[in-house]
Protein backbone atom coordinates (compact mmCIF):
# COMPACT_ATOMS: atom_id res chain seq x y z
CA UNK A 1 0.00 0.00 0.00
CA UNK A 2 1.83 2.64 -1.02
CA UNK A 3 1.38 6.69 -2.32
CA UNK A 4 0.09 7.51 1.22
CA UNK A 5 0.62 11.63 1.80
CA UNK A 6 2.28 11.54 4.93
CA UNK A 7 1.65 15.66 4.63
CA UNK A 8 -0.59 18.04 7.45
CA UNK A 9 -3.81 18.54 8.34
CA UNK A 10 -4.87 20.12 4.95
CA UNK A 11 -4.47 17.25 2.77
CA UNK A 12 -5.43 13.77 5.14
CA UNK A 13 -7.99 11.99 3.37
CA UNK A 14 -11.95 13.00 3.83
CA UNK A 15 -12.42 9.82 6.22
CA UNK A 16 -9.39 11.01 8.21
CA UNK A 17 -11.49 14.22 9.38
CA UNK A 18 -15.08 12.41 9.85
CA UNK A 19 -16.32 12.85 13.95
CA UNK A 20 -15.59 10.16 16.01
CA UNK A 21 -18.89 8.85 17.87
CA UNK A 22 -19.97 10.22 21.15
CA UNK A 23 -18.87 8.06 23.06
CA UNK A 24 -15.26 7.61 21.60
CA UNK A 25 -15.03 11.46 22.04
CA UNK A 26 -16.29 11.10 25.53
CA UNK A 27 -13.14 8.47 26.32
CA UNK A 28 -11.29 10.69 24.87
CA UNK A 29 -11.58 14.12 26.91
CA UNK A 30 -11.28 11.76 30.11
CA UNK A 31 -8.21 10.41 28.98
CA UNK A 32 -6.98 13.74 27.49
CA UNK A 33 -8.02 15.63 30.86
CA UNK A 34 -6.04 12.85 32.93
CA UNK A 35 -2.96 13.34 30.26
CA UNK A 36 -2.74 16.96 30.72
CA UNK A 37 -3.32 16.97 35.04
CA UNK A 38 0.49 16.29 34.97
CA UNK A 39 2.09 19.01 33.11
CA UNK A 40 2.04 22.59 34.92
CA UNK A 41 1.57 23.88 30.90
CA UNK A 42 -1.16 21.91 28.84
CA UNK A 43 0.68 22.04 25.25
CA UNK A 44 3.07 20.34 27.18
CA UNK A 45 0.81 17.22 26.91
CA UNK A 46 0.93 17.39 22.98
CA UNK A 47 3.34 14.24 22.48
CA UNK A 48 1.44 12.13 24.69
CA UNK A 49 -1.83 13.25 23.25
CA UNK A 50 -0.83 12.15 19.81
CA UNK A 51 -0.27 8.39 20.77
CA UNK A 52 -3.39 8.55 22.89
CA UNK A 53 -5.25 9.73 19.25
CA UNK A 54 -2.81 6.47 17.97
CA UNK A 55 -4.53 4.14 20.15
CA UNK A 56 -7.19 5.03 19.23
CA UNK A 57 -7.76 5.39 15.52
CA UNK A 58 -4.45 3.73 14.45
CA UNK A 59 -2.02 6.52 13.64
CA UNK A 60 -2.87 10.31 13.85
CA UNK A 61 -6.03 11.03 11.52
CA UNK A 62 -7.29 14.88 10.37
CA UNK A 63 -10.04 14.51 13.43
CA UNK A 64 -7.17 13.52 16.03
CA UNK A 65 -5.54 16.50 14.92
CA UNK A 66 -8.53 18.58 15.38
CA UNK A 67 -8.89 17.18 18.78
CA UNK A 68 -5.64 17.98 20.57
CA UNK A 69 -5.77 21.55 18.96
CA UNK A 70 -9.38 21.80 20.65
CA UNK A 71 -8.13 20.13 23.97
CA UNK A 72 -4.59 22.48 23.99
CA UNK A 73 -5.16 25.52 22.53
CA UNK A 74 -3.02 24.90 19.45
CA UNK A 75 -3.21 25.62 16.01
CA UNK A 76 -4.08 22.40 13.67
CA UNK A 77 -0.77 23.59 11.90
CA UNK A 78 0.77 23.67 15.17
CA UNK A 79 -0.11 20.04 15.91
CA UNK A 80 0.79 18.99 12.24
CA UNK A 81 3.84 20.37 12.76
CA UNK A 82 5.13 18.01 15.67
CA UNK A 83 2.87 14.98 13.86
CA UNK A 84 4.98 15.01 10.71
CA UNK A 85 8.20 15.72 12.49
CA UNK A 86 8.62 12.32 14.46
CA UNK A 87 8.56 9.14 13.05
CA UNK A 88 7.17 7.23 15.69
CA UNK A 89 3.53 9.52 14.66
CA UNK A 90 1.73 7.59 11.51
CA UNK A 91 0.16 9.67 8.90
CA UNK A 92 -1.57 7.30 7.07
CA UNK A 93 -3.41 3.88 8.53
CA UNK A 94 -0.49 1.68 10.05
CA UNK A 95 -0.31 -2.13 10.60
CA UNK A 96 -1.47 -4.00 13.65
CA UNK A 97 2.89 -4.62 14.04
CA UNK A 98 4.96 -2.13 12.77
CA UNK A 99 7.84 -4.47 11.82
CA UNK A 100 11.26 -2.78 11.79
CA UNK A 101 14.82 -3.77 10.44
CA UNK A 102 17.87 -2.09 11.74
CA UNK A 103 19.71 -1.28 8.35
CA UNK A 104 22.47 1.09 10.78
CA UNK A 105 25.63 0.25 9.87
CA UNK A 106 26.89 -2.68 11.91
CA UNK A 107 23.38 -4.28 11.65
CA UNK A 108 23.41 -3.55 8.08
CA UNK A 109 26.50 -5.36 7.43
CA UNK A 110 26.07 -7.92 9.88
CA UNK A 111 23.12 -8.90 7.89
CA UNK A 112 20.14 -6.11 8.15
CA UNK A 113 20.00 -5.46 4.34
CA UNK A 114 19.44 -8.94 3.40
CA UNK A 115 16.79 -9.02 6.22
CA UNK A 116 14.69 -5.91 4.95
CA UNK A 117 15.25 -7.81 1.18
CA UNK A 118 13.93 -10.72 1.97
CA UNK A 119 11.20 -9.37 4.48
CA UNK A 120 9.78 -7.07 1.48
CA UNK A 121 10.20 -9.49 -1.06
CA UNK A 122 8.16 -11.98 1.23
CA UNK A 123 5.37 -9.42 2.46
CA UNK A 124 5.44 -8.04 -1.24
CA UNK A 125 5.68 -4.22 0.55
CA UNK A 126 8.75 -1.89 0.87
CA UNK A 127 9.33 0.72 3.40
CA UNK A 128 6.89 2.27 5.34
CA UNK A 129 4.17 0.33 3.52
CA UNK A 130 1.36 -2.17 4.98
CA UNK A 131 0.02 -5.82 3.92
CA UNK A 132 -3.00 -6.15 2.60
CA UNK A 133 -4.70 -7.61 5.58
CA UNK A 134 -3.29 -4.62 7.44
CA UNK A 135 -1.64 -6.71 9.79
CA UNK A 136 2.05 -5.69 9.28
CA UNK A 137 3.91 -2.37 8.45
CA UNK A 138 7.67 -2.75 7.73
CA UNK A 139 10.13 -0.01 8.74
CA UNK A 140 13.39 0.66 8.41
CA UNK A 141 15.17 1.90 11.21
CA UNK A 142 17.71 3.73 12.94
CA UNK A 143 20.14 2.54 15.56
CA UNK A 144 17.88 1.02 18.29
CA UNK A 145 20.87 0.82 21.06
CA UNK A 146 21.77 -3.26 20.63
CA UNK A 147 24.17 -3.20 18.41
CA UNK A 148 25.64 -6.03 20.86
CA UNK A 149 22.35 -8.19 19.13
CA UNK A 150 23.10 -7.07 15.81
CA UNK A 151 21.27 -7.67 13.31
CA UNK A 152 17.97 -6.62 15.58
CA UNK A 153 14.74 -6.31 14.59
CA UNK A 154 11.72 -5.10 16.29
CA UNK A 155 8.21 -5.35 16.10
CA UNK A 156 5.93 -2.28 17.83
CA UNK A 157 9.44 -1.69 20.02
CA UNK A 158 9.99 -4.71 21.04
CA UNK A 159 13.75 -6.45 20.10
CA UNK A 160 13.95 -9.52 18.69
CA UNK A 161 17.81 -10.15 18.46
CA UNK A 162 20.27 -11.73 16.43
CA UNK A 163 18.02 -12.33 13.91
CA UNK A 164 17.88 -13.79 10.03
CA UNK A 165 16.01 -13.32 6.81
CA UNK A 166 14.34 -16.88 7.69
CA UNK A 167 13.94 -16.03 11.40
CA UNK A 168 12.23 -12.97 10.70
CA UNK A 169 9.89 -14.06 8.21
CA UNK A 170 8.80 -16.48 10.54
CA UNK A 171 8.42 -13.64 12.58
CA UNK A 172 6.04 -11.55 10.64
CA UNK A 173 4.35 -15.01 9.50
CA UNK A 174 3.31 -15.68 13.35
CA UNK A 175 2.85 -12.02 13.89
CA UNK A 176 -0.58 -11.84 10.67
CA UNK A 177 -1.53 -15.35 12.04
CA UNK A 178 -2.46 -13.72 15.50
CA UNK A 179 0.18 -15.89 17.86
CA UNK A 180 1.35 -14.45 20.70
CA UNK A 181 4.94 -13.36 19.81
CA UNK A 182 7.64 -12.91 22.81
CA UNK A 183 10.60 -10.46 21.95
CA UNK A 184 14.07 -11.68 22.86
CA UNK A 185 13.95 -8.91 25.86
CA UNK A 186 11.26 -7.64 27.46
CA UNK A 187 7.31 -7.72 28.25
CA UNK A 188 6.13 -11.34 27.34
CA UNK A 189 4.92 -10.67 24.71
CA UNK A 190 4.50 -8.09 21.44
CA UNK A 191 1.55 -5.68 21.83
CA UNK A 192 -0.50 -4.22 19.47
CA UNK A 193 0.80 -0.63 17.56
CA UNK A 194 -2.43 0.48 18.96
CA UNK A 195 -2.23 -0.66 22.52
CA UNK A 196 1.45 0.22 22.62
CA UNK A 197 0.39 3.54 21.50
CA UNK A 198 -2.14 3.70 24.94
CA UNK A 199 1.12 2.91 27.19
CA UNK A 200 3.45 5.95 24.77
CA UNK A 201 0.48 7.99 25.60
CA UNK A 202 1.19 7.35 29.73
CA UNK A 203 -1.19 4.72 30.45
CA UNK A 204 0.43 1.50 32.03
CA UNK A 205 -0.54 -1.60 31.01
CA UNK A 206 0.99 -3.84 33.85
CA UNK A 207 3.63 -5.40 31.55
CA UNK A 208 6.74 -2.78 33.14
CA UNK A 209 8.23 -5.32 35.11
CA UNK A 210 7.86 -8.22 32.60
CA UNK A 211 11.03 -10.23 30.64
CA UNK A 212 14.56 -9.70 30.66
CA UNK A 213 15.40 -6.09 30.93
CA UNK A 214 19.29 -6.74 29.83
CA UNK A 215 21.21 -9.64 28.23
CA UNK A 216 24.78 -11.29 29.06
CA UNK A 217 26.22 -9.22 26.12
CA UNK A 218 24.89 -6.14 27.43
CA UNK A 219 26.32 -6.91 30.88
CA UNK A 220 29.39 -8.52 29.88
CA UNK A 221 31.25 -5.48 30.63
CA UNK A 222 29.77 -5.35 34.24
CA UNK A 223 30.43 -8.89 34.82
CA UNK A 224 34.09 -8.21 34.64
CA UNK A 225 34.62 -5.12 36.24
CA UNK A 226 32.88 -7.17 39.41
CA UNK A 227 34.86 -9.82 38.65
CA UNK A 228 38.18 -8.15 38.87
CA UNK A 229 36.93 -5.64 41.38
CA UNK A 230 37.13 -2.56 39.01
CA UNK A 231 34.90 0.75 40.06
CA UNK A 232 34.83 4.23 38.31
CA UNK A 233 36.55 7.28 39.29
CA UNK A 234 35.05 8.42 41.89
CA UNK A 235 33.17 5.98 43.42
CA UNK A 236 34.11 4.32 46.48
CA UNK A 237 37.77 3.16 47.28
CA UNK A 238 38.88 4.95 43.95
CA UNK A 239 41.13 7.68 45.98
CA UNK A 240 43.28 4.94 47.53
CA UNK A 241 43.95 3.31 43.71
CA UNK A 242 44.69 6.79 42.27
CA UNK A 243 47.10 7.26 44.98
CA UNK A 244 49.19 3.51 44.32
CA UNK A 245 49.06 4.38 40.99
CA UNK A 246 51.07 7.59 41.70
CA UNK A 247 53.43 5.66 43.51
CA UNK A 248 53.89 2.97 41.31
CA UNK A 249 52.45 0.43 44.33
CA UNK A 250 49.90 -0.97 41.49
Amino acid sequence: MSGHDASGHLHVSPESKAPYAADVLEKLHVDAAAVIARYPQKRSALLPLLHLVQSVDGYVTGRGVSFCAEVLDLTEAEVSGVATFYTQYKRHPNGDYTVGVCTNTLCAIMGGDLIFERVSEHLGIGHDETTEDGRITLERVECNAACDYAPVVMANWEFFDNQTPESTIGLVEDLRAGKDVAPTRGAGKVCTFKEVSRVLAGFEDGRADEGVGAGPASLLGLTIANERGWVAPGSNGSSTSHADRKDGSK
